[in-house]
């Protein structure tokens, strides 16, 4: 079996941020992770090259692949910034269609910056992120 890409790491986020984003990204970046400290109640961790991801859960594949991964997080990708997400039932739904300009790709919510989107809402959607992640892996 392959290694996994995405894992924790000891290389800095704050590193990451700085060298990856732009000014308004910078900014937007301490506001997500101000939002997801506050909700998840964990430090940023970097997984992989470039996830700042919160906290972590275990998986378990029906092919019987295992791995672990961040319960939440979020990365620069160029002039998007996309945040990690479960939205896989309708009132996360209904919470994206009030969400504000974004794409929604599997899991990955993408957006230019946050003043185009509700930041209410996200936090919402993160939240709700996380309760359907530990709900399906067991995780209390």
């Amino acid at each position: 079996m392959t290694e996994l890409k995405t894992k924790a790491t000891a290389a800095s986020v704050e590193e990451y941020i700085a060298s990856r984003a732009s000014e308004e990204q910078k900014a937007d970046c301490q506001a997500l992770m101000s939002m997801f400290n506050k909700i998840t109640k964990q430090s940023p961790k970097m997984w992989g090259p470039s996830i700042v991801g919160y906290g972590s859960y275990r998986y378990v594949y029906d092919s019987g692949r295992t791995g672990e991964m961040c319960l939440t997080g979020f990365a620069i990708r160029g002039r998007e910034l996309v945040v990690y997400l479960s939205c896989e039932d309708a009132a996360q739904e209904k919470l994206l269609a009030r969400l504000g300009k974004h794409k929604m790709c599997k899991s990955c919510l993408y957006f230019k910056r946050l003043a185009d989107i509700d930041s209410h809402v996200l936090g919402q959607l993160v939240v709700n992120s996380i309760a359907a992640v530990q709900h399906r892996y067991g995780i209390l």
